[in-house]
């Protein structure tokens, strides 16, 4: 059987590290403000996806994945790191 799941059950491994360092930009960036620059970006990504990243309940594709870890300034080392 194969396993396309987080081992908690999530959709993806980053979601919980999205919403983190989300939270913790200063100035704060809302779920909107980071759907609004993916857009920018060309992503058809809305404030309702990333809610559901950030809950573990969408996939996230590799190009969201290289969008979301420009858009925060982190590696994506950081946001695929399950430990977090």
């Amino acid at each position: 059987m194969y396993k396309n799941k987080a081992v908690d059950g999530r959709n993806n491994i980053c979601g919980k590290n999205v919403a983190r360092i989300r939270k913790s930009l200063n100035p704060k960036v809302s779920q909107r403000m980071l759907a609004d620059q993916l857009q920018i970006q060309g992503l058809d990504v809305d404030k309702n996806a990333i809610q559901r990243i950030e809950n573990g309940e969408r996939f996230v594709t590799d190009i969201e994945l290289v969008a979301l870890a420009n858009i925060l300034n982190v590696s994506l080392e950081l946001l695929t790191n399950a430990k977090h």
